[in-house]
């Protein structure tokens, strides 16, 4: 049975990562929790103590998140068909929201945070302040963040960019072997240089431990010299229809680089397809 965290602030796009879950895990077992949480950042930006008490917290944040999550529930059920191996719980907390988030992973024994994120724009707000970014960077969970026009189809193949100089621990890479094996999914390897350049022995070793741990999966390697790696990823994503994107939290200045340039906006590929995040545990 797999735990999935799904924050949600009630939005469109939070309902999407919804659904693109239900839709992910369809054949899964799985207990869902749905998670709203009123920031605590409210109460720093004003110097009232009457908003403090706890009455006023239960009236104002805690009453009307409950009643918005049981319409969520009643929404979940009223347009996917029930499931015996799926569970749904529901969660209000008040704290700061990474906080809570990371609490709930810990006290739920979480497997996965499923969580939307904006598209274009958005994406490049992720690393920059956004709660998507903080749950990335600083929740040891792995994190599937979903685009808000991400739609779930058959996951032929999933992405996975690399320089090569990580050491991959088997739990860190579980995640993405659980994904292959459940949705039967290929791999493809990728590692983007911007010259010509023959691996070292520490980087050949790192792709040894690749191929070896995946190798019951149709698992490709492929290499781009270009001196634009943002240009590289894009094409490939494109080229081959990729449906998926994952990466490994130490990575973040790497993939930085690829998927949250500056010039973001000029790219479209990310604009629709989910990245999954994975974390040392």
């Amino acid at each position: 049975m797999k735990n999935i965290l799904l924050p949600t602030d009630f939005s469109e796009n939070s309902w999407n990562a919804i659904v693109y879950a239900l839709k992910f895990f369809d054949k899964t077992p799985c207990t869902f929790y749905l998670l709203h949480v009123n920031s605590l950042s409210y109460l720093a930006a004003t110097d009232s103590p009457y908003i403090q008490t706890k009455d006023f917290v239960e009236n104002t944040f805690t009453k009307p998140a409950k009643r918005q999550l049981n319409t969520l529930l009643k929404r979940i059920s009223a347009e996917f068909p029930v499931k015996p191996n799926h569970h749904f719980f529901t969660l209000t907390d008040y704290n700061f929201f990474v906080d809570s988030v990371r609490n709930h992973v810990v006290e739920k024994k979480i497997d996965m945070i499923v969580m939307g994120t904006k598209g274009a724009s958005g994406l490049r707000k992720v690393i920059i302040g956004s709660n998507a970014a903080d749950v990335i960077k600083k929740v040891q969970c792995p994190a599937l963040v979903v685009p808000e026009d991400a739609k779930f189809t058959t996951l032929e193949e999933v992405a996975f960019p690399t320089d090569y100089l990580l050491t991959y621990a088997v739990d860190l890479l579980k995640p993405l072997y659980n994904i292959l094996e459940a949705h039967q999914s290929s791999l493809q390897v990728l590692h983007v240089t911007n010259r010509d350049d023959t691996l070292t022995i520490a980087q050949q070793d790192n792709k040894d431990v690749l191929n070896e741990y995946f190798h019951k999966f149709e698992c490709q390697f492929h290499k781009l010299t270009n001196r634009n790696v943002e240009d590289a990823i894009e094409c490939f994503v494109q080229s081959r229809d990729i449906k998926m994107v994952a990466m490994v939290a130490k990575n973040l200045n790497y993939f930085q680089r690829i998927l949250f340039h500056n010039k973001i906006e000029e790219m479209t590929y990310h604009t629709h397809i989910p990245f999954l995040v994975m974390h040392d545990k």
